[in-house]
């Protein structure tokens, strides 16, 4: 008698290749998107796909017009100027939802009017197509006027509200299905043919209108955030009587002596008089060297064959801000080094840049299970009777500090900032009443930093789970997650 076969059972069949993370593709698919790459065809990426299908959708060339950036060569990014009120865009400018505000980049008239066919408007999108691949941002008001750089695209929405499809494309499906669209052995990029492929879902009126309100509250609060962190800054410099010093010669005569034999430094760029001016103003002040103030601990530097897609997160210079540690891309084994937790920056750390961007300060609210490159130092406050975290940090990042950290740090191409020179910060250490008022600002400043991004992620999770449940029981969730007079 022979053996009886089981027929097909679709159950255990699907089962079976969720277990074994595989992707059934039909020919005529591989032949109508090009692409026989098999990352292209993760599972992951065809359920999100197969999800946002399931609603009423476009390709977003349907809903929206693109303009590409100018190439490197049409513009010389060695002729920024410090300050003017034409900005230009750089690529890792572009972050999810908002611009990166802490260290924006300037040019001329003359370079914007000779570019001007590439000038922003306002609710235009940005989304990063080069390097750090589809982060999506829209420019406001205040942003312009600005040129792009051919490492973003711009997309002028016009079958759907511009800030409901920047939620979109910050969400998880949206960003997803943006990366299933990279190309490059070696240098990752989207193009803009791909670009017009990606599917957006669409809702009502009034559930895109609901999202909207739900951004703009959220950026209201970063703006008030901005401004509270600046406000503390004046203050700062109010209380010490102190403001960026601008020496109104440009060169200094010095002995032998007096120069090469105190700091072994021949650059004359060390020997401005503004740094003379800096310091003369600093001995009016109750002030301190940091290496008295703080504990210095260095971090470790793994290597780039130590990087992996899963494990410890591993924060580098360019993840950090002094408003926040942006999520890494890269990660440790916990088998990297032993006793790992000992590496974990605790509480009230603050993480100072001393390579690259030089000079960053970035105080840690709670213990995270991180690991830091050896480009950041932990520094800890030795007597929080004496100097309070908050304050010491925005001291670290304001210009008393930056200017010292301008005048030590050198390199040709990558600044470096040496542990020895940065023992010998001084910093001015006002009365604790003081140092107390200052701090209020800035943890008002970080609170509403924090409410903005709390709204943030509540948006993209309406239009996530609009997607997968439906719009009116997303719209529901929104509604109760807003005050009635929001509402």
């Amino acid at each position: 008698m022979s053996p009886s076969v089981e027929p097909f059972n679709e159950v255990k069949y699907k089962a079976l290749m969720d277990g074994l993370e595989c992707s059934e593709i039909n020919k005529s698919e591989l032949e109508f998107s090009g692409r026989i790459d098999t990352e292209y065809y993760q599972k992951i990426f065809l359920d999100y796909q197969k999800a946002v299908k399931k609603c009423s959708h476009q390709e977003l060339s349907r809903i929206a017009s693109f303009l590409i950036g100018p190439f490197g060569s049409s513009y010389d990014t060695s002729t920024y100027v410090e300050k003017s009120q034409y900005r230009y865009i750089r690529g890792q400018d572009v972050k999810p939802f908002l611009l990166q505000d802490f260290s924006p980049r300037y040019m001329t008239e003359m370079d914007f009017n000779r570019l001007k066919k590439y000038a922003l408007s306002e609710n235009d999108i940005l989304i990063s197509v080069v390097g750090t691949l589809g982060n999506a941002c829209i420019i406001q008001k205040d942003e312009l006027p600005a040129i792009f750089s051919c490492k973003s695209t711009a997309i002028k929405t016009s079958g759907c509200d511009p800030f409901y499809l920047l939620c979109y494309l910050n969400s998880k499906y949206g960003k997803s299905l943006l990366l299933r669209k990279e190309r490059g052995a070696i240098q990752k990029g989207l193009n803009l043919d791909d670009l017009k492929t990606l599917i957006v879902p669409l809702f009502s009126e009034n559930f895109e209108q609901r999202v909207r309100i739900g951004i703009e509250k959220a950026f209201k609060c970063a703006c008030d955030a901005k401004q509270g962190y600046t406000g503390a800054e004046k203050i700062l410099e109010e209380m010490i009587g102190f403001a960026r010093c601008e020496a109104t010669i440009n060169y200094s005569i010095k002995t032998l002596n007096k120069s090469y034999g105190c700091s072994g430094r021949l650059d004359a760029e060390y020997y401005q008089p503004k740094y003379d001016d800096l310091f003369n103003e600093l001995e009016k002040l109750p002030c301190k060297k940091l290496g008295d103030v703080v504990t210095i601990k260095k971090s470790i530097e793994p290597g780039t064959e130590a990087y992996q897609d899963s494990g410890i997160p591993f924060v580098r210079v360019s993840d950090v801000s002094k408003f926040e540690v942006g999520q890494p891309e890269i990660y440790l084994s916990k088998n990297v080094v032993e006793n790992v937790e000992t590496l974990y920056p605790q509480k009230d750390t603050i993480l100072f840049s001393k390579d690259g961007s030089v000079g960053i300060a970035y105080k840690l609210a709670e213990n995270k299970k991180i690991i830091t490159s050896g480009a950041l130092l932990h520094l800890t406050v030795k007597d929080k009777r004496t100097v309070l975290p908050d304050y010491l940090t925005l001291v670290l990042n304001s210009n008393i500090v930056q200017m010292q950290a301008e005048r030590d740090s050198n390199g040709a191409i990558i600044q470096h900032w040496k542990p020895s020179e940065i023992e010998n910060v001084v910093v001015p250490v006002l009365e604790m009443e003081q140092q107390k008022k200052i701090v209020e600002l800035v943890q008002k400043s970080f609170a509403l930093r924090k409410q903005s991004k709390q709204l943030l992620e509540d948006a993209k999770c309406a239009v996530e789970m609009a997607i997968e449940q439906g719009e009116d029981i997303a719209l529901k969730w929104l509604e109760s997650k807003m005050m009635p007079e929001e509402v």
